[in-house]
């Protein structure tokens, strides 16, 4: 058993030790960067319309992209993934010149592109997308069937792209204004997308349905969803109004879905109390099922987890609360607002949509079963924390930071959460950052400030620490006859977050720093408030 220990071990520090020396490559660069080619131009529509044919695992169609000149340029960028093709690129009635570069095509446009104007390209494509291995982690397309029979497909594609499947401007800092997207598939079949359908042509083997988006929307949270469908849904009545709430299921599953999907309006109820209006009342909310897990896909969650409580059946907290709620609906509606709402601009800022929406499963619990059930929920989730490499990632090459930004980011808001010390102040700036950041992409360096001006404490040190380094503070203590003894080590410099103990159940604030410190305190029993996300050593 040692030896295997061992093994593992050292796997996992090559590992490590290979993501730090991660060399980056110019595809990297041409996806994750905003290059020249798309700078002078700001994407207002797409009508993405396609044909889904399952049998054959292939997509083909087009994408009319409208856009404003910002500023004279010929050349734009337009991604798309092998194995798809891009076709032709069509402006007026010219064909225009291609030239690809792996997944980045560039377009010569022969029309004056005028700074102010609005103009419009059509991308004509098709092939057998990449197929998920592992989605929604390693996605693509799920080409699957139901029990049944039945084809039973779905779309997912964060930190992939949305270029895996269709051809558009693949960088998050520029979001569409508007989308259409028509799929046609087969006749017996039902395609599921964002926003609201609105209407369905019938031919003589195949249905096109037709969606629109009218808010603003990320890339890969665009999604289709095919298969043998049944619809059911509710209205609720929230801060805005009557929110239609529509869920679609595979029809065997219909009963279980009725009984499941009753977490759906108190996730809306709660998420609405912490944060504010759902930001997408005009495109409704739907719950899609799908053959993986899930994804926060706007306003077309979709939904894979079995129809049980917690994460597939199981508590990732082992506090006992995970069990309360389905893990799926509340934590992917949770992005809503931490991901839809508010939207990174490159893929390094991840936390923003991970550690918030980490954060907002314990909200859940506290709106219905108290702060103790929200804090021990979070508290839970700190086995799963690695530290293996910074929360944030490396910019303008599309790489994400360490999956911490979950349950570290999570354990950082609470606390956060602790330094305020005002749960109505701290939920009137999780209101607040969804209001002034409403319907945006933002960076870190907006949300830091964002939070550092609304809770006057100068987070810069605080943000460092948790998001930039692997360390974690560690308070190193000894308390004897009164005395306490004190300090912070493993910390960056000039970290001295402030941390509440208590002596003998009375609360009291210490402010350690890399220097030890000595208080004399009245009382017997010293205990650290665990919802400060620290580690502890005590010392002779």
């Amino acid at each position: 058993m040692n030896r295997i220990v061992i093994f593992f071990f050292i796997v996992l520090q090559t590992v490590h030790l290979f993501s730090q020396e991660q060399q980056f490559t110019r595809q990297d660069t041409l996806r994750g960067s905003i290059t020249p080619e798309r700078e002078w131009w700001d994407v207002i529509y797409y009508h993405l319309d396609i044909r889904v044919e399952p049998d054959r695992k292939y997509i083909s169609g087009k994408n009319t992209i409208h856009y404003k000149v910002l500023k004279e340029q010929q050349v734009l960028q337009i991604d798309l993934q092998s194995p798809l093709t891009l076709e032709k690129a069509i402006q007026g009635n010219a064909i225009l010149n291609v030239k690809s570069e792996g997944n980045a095509h560039f377009i010569t446009l022969s029309k004056k592109q005028k700074k102010g104007s609005i103009e419009s390209i059509e991308v004509y494509y098709s092939g057998n997308p990449r197929e998920a291995v592992n989605a929604p982690w390693d996605g693509g397309i799920s080409w699957t069937k139901d029990k049944n029979g039945n084809h039973f497909i779905a779309s997912s594609c964060q930190g992939l792209g949305a270029s895996v499947w269709w051809p558009n401007k693949d960088h998050m800092y520029d979001e569409v204004d508007s989308l259409l997207i028509s799929v046609n598939v087969p006749k017996s079949l039902i395609n599921v997308s964002n926003g609201r359908l609105r209407k369905v042509e019938t031919f003589e083997k195949t249905k096109t349905f037709h969606w629109f988006v009218s808010n603003p929307i990320n890339n890969y949270g665009v999604n289709i969803n095919i298969g043998d469908y049944v619809h059911f849904g509710e209205q609720y009545e929230g801060e805005k109004g009557t929110l239609d709430m529509d869920y679609y299921v595979l029809k065997y599953n219909l009963k279980k879905a009725k009984k499941q999907f009753k977490d759906a309006p108190k996730m809306m109820k709660a998420f609405e109390h912490w944060f504010g209006p759902y930001p997408f009342y005009e495109d409704s909310f739907k719950l899609v099922e799908v053959p993986y897990l899930g994804m926060e896909h706007q306003s077309s969650v979709t939904y894979g987890n079995q129809y049980r409580n917690g994460y597939q059946g199981r508590d990732l907290s082992g506090s006992g609360w995970g069990m309360k709620f389905d893990f799926i609906i509340i934590h992917e509606a949770g992005h809503e607002w931490f991901a839809n709402n508010i939207t990174y601009k490159d893929a390094a800022d991840m936390w923003i949509h991970e550690s918030f929406t980490a954060y907002s499963e314990s909200l859940f619990l506290e709106y219905y079963y108290g702060k103790t059930a929200a804090e021990e929920y979070i508290r839970g989730t700190r086995k799963m924390i690695n530290n293996d490499r910074p929360i944030i990632g490396t910019y303008h090459v599309n790489q994400e930071g360490s999956s911490d930004m979950y349950y570290k980011g999570a354990n950082m808001l609470l606390t956060l959460r602790q330094l305020i010390g005002d749960d109505e102040l701290w939920r009137s700036i999780l209101r607040g950052v969804n209001e002034v950041f409403y319907h945006q992409t933002v960076t870190t360096q907006q949300i830091e400030a964002y939070l550092s001006s609304q809770t006057k404490i100068d987070l810069t040190n605080f943000f460092d620490q948790y998001l930039r380094t692997t360390k974690i503070p560690t308070l190193e203590y000894h308390f004897a006859n009164g005395n306490l003894k004190y300090r912070y080590s493993n910390i960056i410099d000039e970290f001295d977050m402030p941390v509440r103990i208590f002596i003998d159940k009375k609360a009291k604030w210490i402010q350690p720093s890399t220097a030890w410190q000595t208080e004399k305190l009245t009382g017997n029993k010293l205990q650290i408030d665990p919802n400060f996300y620290i580690d502890t050593k005590v010392v002779p």
